[in-house]
């Protein structure tokens, strides 16, 4: 009970520090505060939608590594098992895809053009995080298990 709680509290602070940066606070700084402008016009309303889905998507996916995995999303502090449920089932990434998701909303929204290169920007060096060190690593520590979860689950979507 104690290894949950402790890895949720740590997933929290994680949450607020990098995904709160990346996906909060520099966005806001990048359009002078119209991410948090009431929304205007269909896009603005529609726009809520990728944010609610990333946020919500988030949230499990944060809840199933420390529950689960008895980690965090940290890099320095990931899970001890390998998390394949919830939304792991469909996508192998799906913390990437939160918050991109948040980060598109936010760029319709805003209508920001340097809020979509933010974007961009963010999901390429996702996809390099990815490839260059995520992978390899898991496959280091999970072996055939996360080999063969590879050939089931696609990277993205």
């Amino acid at each position: 009970m104690f290894d949950r709680a402790w890895a949720l509290f740590k997933t929290a602070i994680f949450t607020i520090v990098v995904p709160g940066t990346v996906a909060v606070y520099l966005p806001d700084a990048l359009t002078r505060g119209a991410v948090f402008a009431p929304p205007s016009g269909l896009a603005g309303y529609a726009a809520l939608i990728p944010i609610a889905f990333g946020v919500v998507l988030y949230a499990r996916c944060a809840w199933d590594f420390s529950v689960v995995g008895l980690g965090t999303p940290a890099p320095i502090d990931p899970p001890k098992a390998l998390v394949r449920r919830g939304p792991y089932r469909w996508t192998r990434n799906p913390i990437y895809v939160a918050v991109t998701s948040v980060l598109v909303g936010e760029w319709i929204l805003t209508g920001s053009s340097a809020l979509g290169w933010h974007a961009l920007a963010v999901f390429v060096g996702f996809n390099a995080f990815v490839m260059l060190y995520e992978e390899p690593t898991l496959r280091e520590k999970f072996g055939d298990e996360y080999t063969n979860y590879c050939g089931r689950v696609p990277r993205w979507l």
